[in-house]
């Protein structure tokens, strides 16, 4: 498996315009021929990127070209989707400090699933930690009175300065948001926080994160996969998980959020499953009257996006193959001025 990433994600470095419905945002293509990349963290310190993909979590400096190395390795795989079916392995990433990463399983049976904390270091590994030598593995959260089915399928994770947060998908009648408060740096145990369908009447919370304030978890529920325009846009209080307020978007399947440090606008991905022409990026512009979803840039099948201290934003996309042993997943960078 190693092996065959390692020869698929060959660096590539181009400047290419991807689509742009503003001709002033363009792409560049950081790495190409990743296998089904779900998630993206920038570590501080350093700006070493970690990309989930579908066999392994990777490093990347962004350098010119990137340099890449695989940082955890040895993660079985699961199977996603309705339709088109995707291989997945690890999917959410985020650091925990400067010297944790926090990683959101896809790679097992629902009930079975763990969010994993691995330790870091300012530079690349010799050899990659595998899956299992997890620092701390937290769950699983197996069937039982908060959720019928158990979890599984951790989507996305948000660190906030006392918990983190995760979105799950196992039991679809509740929609949880996990939660694992963090004691001297370190993570506890991982448990159902916040049901949010039963609160907006909508599938699937993914995407994740802290308003840049602290004070308000945005969440964006997907919805079905299968519905054109109902993903939504939902705030809770971080702390005793109240609903805050809760907007329809218009976008087909929001998939990843993040605000700009450098402007503090929010930005979303759509990963619209039920019409990949229509994914991108875009501006969630929030008023008290609802949010408006400008699109700045079409996107293959957008998965997760993040952005550096210098206000750098980048985004991993699955993109289409039709040859499953010729993976097309992308990681891209648009420059600081959004």
């Amino acid at each position: 498996m190693l092996k065959r990433l390692l020869s698929a994600s060959a660096p590539v470095l181009l400047c290419a315009l991807a689509g742009t419905v503003h001709a002033q945002v363009k792409t560049t293509v950081v790495l190409d021929k990743l296998d089904n990349p779900s998630g993206v963290a920038i570590h501080g310190p350093t700006g070493h990127l970690f990309v989930a993909t579908h066999p392994a979590v990777l490093r990347v400096a962004p350098t010119t070209p990137a340099k890449m190395f695989v940082e955890v390795d040895g993660f079985p795989t699961d199977v996603y989707g309705k339709g088109p079916k995707y291989d997945i392995g690890p999917l959410g990433v985020a650091l925990l400090g400067n010297e944790h990463l926090v990683v959101g399983d896809g790679s097992l049976a629902d009930a079975a699933e763990l969010v994993r904390v691995f330790k870091i270091g300012a530079t690349p590994l010799d050899k990659p930690q595998a899956a299992e030598a997890a620092a701390f593995s937290l769950g699983p959260i197996g069937p039982g009175e908060a959720s019928a089915k158990g979890e599984g399928n951790f989507y996305a994770i948000a660190v906030g300065p006392k918990a983190f947060y995760v979105t799950a998908n196992g039991d679809d009648t509740k929609g949880w948001i996990l939660r694992a408060p963090i004691v001297d740096g370190k993570p506890g145990k991982l448990e159902p926080f916040i049901a949010t369908k039963p609160l907006v009447n909508v599938d699937a919370p993914v995407a994740i994160t802290l308003s840049p304030d602290g004070k308000q978890l945005v969440v964006g529920q997907m919805g079905e996969v299968n519905m054109a325009g109902d993903s939504q846009l939902s705030f809770y209080n971080p702390d005793d998980g109240k609903l805050l307020k809760n907007y329809p978007t218009g976008l087909n399947d929001i998939a990843g959020l993040a605000y700009s440090p450098k402007t503090g606008k929010l930005y979303a991905v759509d990963y619209s499953w039920v019409d990949s022409k229509n994914g991108g990026l875009f501006r969630l512009d929030v008023t008290e009257a609802g949010v408006k979803a400008e699109k700045l840039l079409s996107l293959d099948k957008p998965t997760a996006l993040a952005f550096d201290k210098e206000g750098g934003l980048y985004i991993t996309v699955f993109g289409t193959t039709a040859d499953p042993k010729s993976p097309a997943g992308q990681l891209l960078k648009i420059a600081p001025g959004l």
